[in-house]
């Protein structure tokens, strides 16, 4: 069972933000971070997998018109990522990132995005021809904490669903950019209400119900029109499930993480261009199929952990599918 819209390559189409990640290397005599810049962004990330593996990949997003912004574009581009949908403007400043590390490689962020040209998308800024040639729609909610941004999300994902377009969604809470946590829960509820498939961390599976992994899946599958969830539980692993399947797939063990930046942002992607790869409807998969997907899913987040950054730490094909 089919049920793209095109018969050969499936393009992969990602609304959001595209930014610098600032990734501390050492602290100074002082205790301040010395810094170094990384490209990324969620949806960037999660196309940047795509793209990696052989996949169709456009993003729609806003950068500034400045040194940062215009060797963000390039970076897309170098990447196979088309960026017909990334606006360049001069009146904001692209949006920059700090990501501080403790001894585990896990992060803390802080932004500079008051406002950031991320947040600065508006409605008539979106091609409608991307998203009518798509057959993925993948958001997140970092577009949803400010306007205009938010209406523009909104709004694309209507036009997505109108269009046919699979809609993927993975919450990505980054609690800083919030002005009230509870504007973040109704923005990732209303996210799990628009989509298909879902990428959703334990914490975030926490911060939304509560509960554990595998019985967030089932509150998920029962509230919410998901036919292909997979859950997140870093150095743990993840749990999938369809409406014929669930299960668990450990992450890789014996690898030396530097930096977890992206990693489920790469997990995502990854995922995706495996799934795609079956062409299959969501709830139609196996689960031996699910598990392909999974196993080579957390492979490749794996092996980004080992690299700083995100977009950048993608690994290639013949490294993942080496270690799964």
């Amino acid at each position: 069972m089919t049920f793209m819209k095109n018969e050969k390559q499936k393009t992969v189409l990602a609304l959001g933000e595209l930014l610098i990640d600032f990734t501390c290397v050492e602290m100074d005599a002082d205790g301040f971070p010395t810094m170094a810049a990384h490209p990324g962004g969620a949806p960037a990330n999660f196309l940047a997998a795509v793209a990696k593996f052989g996949g169709k990949a456009e993003f729609i997003g806003k950068v500034g018109n400045d040194a940062f912004g215009r060797a963000l574009k390039s970076k897309m581009e170098a990447c196979g990522i088309g960026t017909e949908g990334t606006v360049v403007s001069d009146e904001v400043f692209t949006t920059l990132a700090f990501v501080t590390l403790d001894e585990s490689g896990d992060r803390e962020f802080s932004f500079a995005r008051k406002p950031g040209a991320d947040t600065c998308l508006n409605t008539e800024e979106i091609k409608t021809e991307l998203l009518e040639k798509a057959d993925v729609f993948h958001f997140g909610t970092l577009s949803l904490t400010h306007e205009p941004a938010k209406s523009a999300t909104v709004a694309a994902v209507s036009k997505a669903k109108k269009a046919g377009c699979l809609i993927s969604f993975d919450p990505n809470l980054r609690k800083p950019l919030w002005d009230d946590l509870e504007r973040a829960k109704e923005a990732m509820l209303w996210g799990l209400q628009q989509a298909d498939i879902v990428k959703i961390s334990d914490e975030e599976a926490e911060f939304l119900f509560g509960l554990e992994p595998e019985k967030a899946l089932q509150e998920i599958f029962e509230r919410y029109p998901v036919k292909l969830l997979y859950v997140t539980c870093g150095k743990e692993g993840a749990y999938f499930k369809n409406e014929r399947a669930s299960g668990f797939v450990p992450a890789l063990k014996d690898i030396k993480v530097v930096d977890t930046t992206g990693a489920g942002d790469i997990f995502g992607g990854s995922a995706m261009w495996r799934f795609l790869e079956k062409n299959k409807s969501p709830e139609a998969l196996t689960e031996q199929e699910l598990c392909d997907i999974v196993r080579f899913a957390t492979a490749s987040a794996g092996l980004s952990a080992t690299k700083a950054g995100g977009i950048s730490s993608v690994p290639s094909l013949a490294e993942v599918l080496e270690r799964m």
